[in-house]
């Protein structure tokens, strides 16, 4: 019976250890350069706000949080990329609804979402603008779709890539307007900007916080915002449902995640510390000029979040037609 006891501690000891370590492995982290990947390219509302986030995480963490941006694919290089990271807390992946539509659209993915990543805590949400190029003969939505109806597939809209919140806009105005045009996906948001202010492509969903400079410039045209109510930074501008497509509505929002099996200590403590730099009222002063709602969430409430939206553009990927490549 004494052996039997020995063996028993012998066996528990290392356990226990491992489990009083756990804080102390999140208090102690990090201890090197955190890396935080945003799969699309520069310019856009996941680059720009994974900079504020990780400046502020490194101001308060003591570490640098460095942004890589790892476009291509609709998001799926770099999604895979922290997919297949160590999941040791120092690589996290900044995502959008690109990602959660790319469960739908994308047959061939070499990651799954819900199965390869964890959930840490969002971000934001803004709404989209709609907008055209300024030599378009279009002043209004109406105008527009009158247009578009007039020469069938002759008018194109850019994004940022096949599954992007941007295609998905264009495709949901589409099919509630009856209009035919092409989309013409790009690399990244800036690329499909600069072919809308030159003139290239004719219309583009964008991120009120990316677009509002080319506005305001005069570069592209605002017909419409696709929240349920007019946007605090473009009061000007009516929403799409109001211009001529009632009932029509869609978002981009942001968040980050973690390569599955990041200890939950640690995912905590990221959640615990975002949702603090995000209730600060100067972040919350800033990101309302430029159009972002924050969201805050616990990494439980977020996963599921997550899975809702899977759903959700599961089904409007199957009303629109739009076939899994």
């Amino acid at each position: 019976m004494h052996r039997l006891t020995k063996l028993f501690a012998a066996l528990v000891a290392p356990l226990a250890a491992a489990a009083l370590s756990m804080p102390a492995l999140a208090q102690s982290w990090p201890t090197k350069p955190v890396r935080i990947v945003v799969p699309f390219g520069p310019g856009g509302p996941a680059d720009i706000y994974a900079r504020i986030l990780g400046q502020e995480l490194g101001e308060v963490l003591k570490q640098q949080f460095v942004v890589e941006n790892k476009a291509g694919a609709g998001g799926t290089i770099g999604a895979d990329i922290v997919a297949k990271s160590a999941p040791d807390g120092y690589t996290l992946l900044m995502m959008s609804n690109t990602l959660t539509t790319n469960e739908t659209l994308l047959a061939n993915k070499p990651y799954a979402l819900m199965r390869d990543l964890v959930a840490v805590a969002p971000v934001n949400s803004s709404d989209l603008v709609m907008v055209v190029s300024p030599s378009l003969n279009a002043k209004t939505l109406k105008e527009l779709i009158a247009l578009a109806k007039a020469e069938p597939g002759k008018l194109a809209y850019a994004s940022a890539g096949p599954g992007t919140p941007y295609h998905l806009a264009g495709e949901l105005f589409k099919t509630m307007t009856g209009t035919d045009l092409l989309h013409v996906p790009h690399k990244n948001s800036g690329e499909a900007r600069n072919d809308v202010m030159g003139g290239h492509v004719q219309i583009m969903f964008d991120a009120v916080t990316a677009m509002k400079g080319n506005i305001d410039a005069g570069q592209v045209r605002a017909l419409g915002t696709t929240g349920d109510k007019r946007s605090a930074v473009l009061p000007d501008v009516p929403t799409v449902s109001e211009a001529g497509v009632p009932g029509y509505e869609t978002t981009i929002w942001l968040g980050l995640m973690a390569p599955k099996g990041t200890p939950k200590e640690i995912i905590d403590r990221l959640n615990s510390e975002i949702t603090k730099i995000i209730n600060k009222p100067e972040i919350r002063e800033a990101w309302a000029k430029q159009g972002a709602v924050p969201m805050t969430m616990s990494p439980q409430e977020f996963d599921a979040f997550l899975r809702r939206d899977i759903d959700k553009w599961a089904k409007v990927i199957e009303q629109a037609g739009i076939k899994p490549q």
